[in-house]
């Protein structure tokens, strides 16, 4: 049983993914710090957000 040009379709859709991989550039370890802690200061304040909400939602209905 032969499968056509599926093997060689698959294998130059193959080659393509891996040279996109190898062109990504890699974050360096000072950026990856400096981005974990700008995406945790944004969470921080959503939640600093949201818990004034609630304190104000249920603070407010008594």
């Amino acid at each position: 049983m032969t499968r056509g040009n599926q093997r060689e379709t698959d294998r130059l859709k193959a080659q393509k993914k891996a040279a996109a991989a190898k062109t990504k550039p890699k974050e360096s370890a000072s950026t990856l710090a400096k981005r974990k802690e700008a995406d945790a200061e944004i969470l921080r304040a959503k939640q600093k957000k949201k818990e004034e909400e609630k304190a104000a939602s249920s603070g407010g209905g008594k």
